[in-house]
């Protein structure tokens, strides 16, 4: 199969992207127009909580795509509603506006911060965010975020958004004013290395925005759903945030994206909030199925054990080539190198023959791991042999 330039042509060039076409896959496993097959450690940025292609989700949304695709956003439909009870019946909050994307989610928790502001705490706005976060990619997500650079692309930023150091709360109570309405930060920073909020922190701001009456918003975007071994990152530190916003794992592969909040945070009236293809039955559908399997008997269990092994395996890798170790949460991790050769590390894994590999560098001196949720032990095995001998290739 014939590598098609004219079609590359006729997309807006967004990022580099290497000569292939990916066609078909399965599980941990991709295909391309060649043949050539990828061990993928990526999965579409922990996105694919059960894989490529799995049965469940292919299942669920052909049985839904045969009854009812989208009756619009103005009707209720069934697996929306079923999906929403299955999301407060399992974690703290009452209520959920469905959306599609984990920008669009974290757009609606600003929104939903700044309306509470303006109700009960004399129009406050000021949502405090951390340096080297991520949010999204929208103009307020990208303000909101602390990734550096993202504040002149497309200046001038929306403004309320003062960033604090991550585990640090005299960096956080230094910015609160009278216009704080809240404070919002991911449990693991993804895009910034695979750096985790540690429940001490997590607990002290929970006490802290309690004591001054903000909010406590959580982007679990991409730490939702079982990534972190529990089904939400907040359990690590065993405290109740007041929003929490989801997607990447929720769809498992599809564009879903939930926004949670507690009763007495929600207070959007009708015209406040919406969205065309929000909450459509196809996407719920998919996100019951994906619900259902995480949740299921074992699966968690499972999830943990095998993050327990990446990082073992990651730490003898470490020691091995005199690296710096590993951090993480589940089966979020980060191999932190010893010097800047991650792009290398990954483009050698990925061109390497007969089968290549997908990994991902955030850092030019750090490769992170999001498989597939239910990744098996003898997939990590091979990873870990396979980027053995990268690194050997990489470093002669």
């Amino acid at each position: 199969m014939e590598f098609d330039q004219s079609g590359v042509n006729a997309l807006m060039e967004i990022t580099t992207r290497p000569k292939l076409v990916f066609v078909r896959g399965q599980g941990s496993w991709l295909e391309d127009h060649n043949g050539k097959r990828y061990l993928d450690f990526i999965q579409g940025w922990a996105v694919n909580s059960l894989g490529h292609c799995p049965p469940e989700l292919v299942g669920a949304m052909g049985k839904q795509a045969a009854q009812l695709i989208n009756p619009s956003p103005a009707f209720y439909n069934q697996p929306s509603m079923d999906l929403a009870k299955r999301l407060t019946g399992a974690s703290c909050f009452d209520r959920v506006f469905f959306a599609n994307s984990g920008a669009e989610a974290n757009e609606g928790a600003i929104k939903l911060a700044r309306k509470w502001g303006r109700l009960n705490r004399n129009g406050a706005y000021k949502i405090i965010t951390f340096d080297h976060s991520f949010h999204g990619r929208t103009l307020a997500t990208m303000s909101a975020s602390g990734k550096p650079g993202w504040d002149t692309i497309y200046a001038p930023q929306v403004d309320g958004f003062p960033k604090a150091n991550l585990n640090d709360l005299d960096s956080v109570r230094a910015l609160i004013d009278d216009k704080t309405v809240a404070v919002m930060l991911e449990p693991v920073q993804g895009e910034a290395g695979v750096i985790p909020a540690s429940p001490e922190f997590m607990q002290a701001l929970r006490k802290l925005t309690n004591e001054l009456g903000l909010l406590l918003i959580l982007d679990e975007v991409q730490t939702g759903m079982g990534r972190t071994g529990k089904l939400f990152a907040y359990e690590h530190s065993d405290i109740v945030p007041d929003i929490m916003t989801l997607a990447k794992g929720i769809g498992g592969g599809v564009p879903l994206a939930a926004l949670c909040a507690r009763e007495e945070i929600t207070c959007f009236e009708p015209g406040d909030q919406g969205g065309t293809y929000n909450g459509n039955p196809l996407m719920t559908a998919a996100g019951i199925a994906v619900f259902d399997a995480i949740t299921g008997r074992g699966f968690l269990e499972a999830v943990n054990a095998r993050a327990a092994q990446l990082s073992a395996g990651l730490l003898a890798l470490s020691a091995k080539w005199g690296m710096k170790g590993e951090r993480g949460v589940g089966l979020l991790r980060a191999l932190k190198l010893d010097r800047a050769d991650g792009t290398l590390i990954v483009d050698t894994a990925r061109d390497w023959s007969p089968e290549g590999m997908l990994l991902n560098s955030p850092r030019p001196d750090l490769l992170r791991f999001m498989p597939a949720l239910n990744v098996t032990e003898e997939e990590i095995d091979l990873m870990l042999a396979r980027l053995d001998e990268v690194i050997t290739k990489v470093r002669g």
